[in-house]
């Protein structure tokens, strides 16, 4: 399997941006670019043999950059960092000494902030033994982060129809890290994901205030419609109005590699299962989504995608009571997760 690499599609940040291929012996073909480490296309074979792609996004990488399409804070596709998900009040402190990072969600922070690390260009550094890896080095008080961090993603696809993303970072100076990739999946390849099926095993999920940033309380999933530990359909007992914006805690040992979801649509046949060593994953089914001209002149509206964002608990760095996602000069930071496809 050899990783086939596009000639410059055009340059930003003074960086050439390309599209990566990779390509298994099933047929599955990955999409991936430089810019913000976006898995553009994933293409897979459905039950009939039928090419499905099945993740959002658009044709043209350039589109990732345009203005109206950045307001709606969509993140296609996406590295997060440095980090995932909203930091409440967009401040914290680390040893005492308190930080400002920037309000792109006043009064917090989402993502990373105005230019968070999905819309950075970032540098090759190996595309052979079916490996693609790049890098991207975050200056001292980007968005408001102390540390100069220099974060690592590299993307493997296997015969075991299998994609691994494995992100690592590591920082001179203490600072906040929570990465996620922000992929919206849809099985069929369009539509609503309403019918689609969800198991995730947990027991509870992350309490939250009306604005979605973490209380610190864990809720348990018993009686609600939370309660994804027997696959059911996505619409089945949702809010239609609101769908799911949630985080769960995984029914696994903390930092241990497990399965944290499995989706799967009976019309196409496809299965996905979402493996990583991360303690939660937070289930969004797109009521934000509002993107026009997507792939193939698509529109995305709302609930025409989910995700599986796999991180540490949300807000983790003003929750004293959530495993610390502080990093420190000497300690290295990793998280693996695999997306594992099969059909049914």
């Amino acid at each position: 399997m050899k990783i086939h690499k596009s000639n410059s599609l055009f340059k930003y940040h003074d960086e050439d941006i390309f599209l990566f291929t990779l390509k298994n012996n099933n047929g599955v073909e990955v999409f991936i670019s430089n810019l913000g480490a976006i898995i553009q296309s994933f293409k897979v074979p459905n039950r009939d043999g039928k090419i499905i792609d099945i993740v959002l996004g658009f044709d043209n990488m350039e589109d990732y950059l345009n203005p109206e399409y950045i307001k709606t804070g969509t993140y296609l596709g996406a590295i997060i960092g440095r980090y995932a998900n909203r930091v409440a009040d967009a401040k914290f402190e680390i040893d005492g000494q308190s930080f400002s990072v920037s309000p792109n969600l006043h009064p917090h922070q989402l993502h990373g902030g105005y230019e968070g690390f999905d819309k950075k260009a970032w540098k090759v550094l190996q595309m052979d033994n079916q490996i693609l890896e790049m890098s991207y080095f975050s200056k001292d008080l980007e968005e408001g982060y102390p540390g100069n961090v220099e974060v690592s993603i590299s993307f493997s696809l296997n015969d075991d129809d299998e994609l691994i993303i494995l992100t690592q970072a590591n920082t001179d100076k203490p600072t906040a890290i929570n990465l996620t990739h922000h992929d919206y999946f849809n099985l069929n390849g369009s539509g609503s994901i309403s019918d689609h099926f969800i198991q995730i095993p947990a027991a509870k999920y992350l309490g939250q205030h009306i604005d979605y940033v973490p209380n610190g309380e864990f809720n348990s999933v018993n009686e609600t419609n939370f309660d994804f530990n027997i696959s059911k359909p996505i619409g089945y007992n949702w809010d239609p109005n609101l769908g799911y914006d949630q985080s769960f805690l995984l029914d696994k040992d903390y930092g241990s590699f497990g399965l944290a979801a499995t989706a799967y649509s009976s019309e196409s046949g496809i299965k996905l299962e979402v493996f990583t060593d991360e303690p939660t994953v937070h289930f969004y089914t797109g009521k934000y989504l509002g993107v026009l001209n997507a792939k193939s002149g698509q529109k995305y509206e709302p609930f025409t995608g989910f995700c599986l964002e796999t991180q540490h608990h949300c807000n983790a760095i003003n929750i004293s009571s959530f495993p610390s996602t502080i990093l420190r000069p000497g300690e290295i930071y990793r998280h693996q997760t695999n997306y594992s496809l099969s059909i049914e």
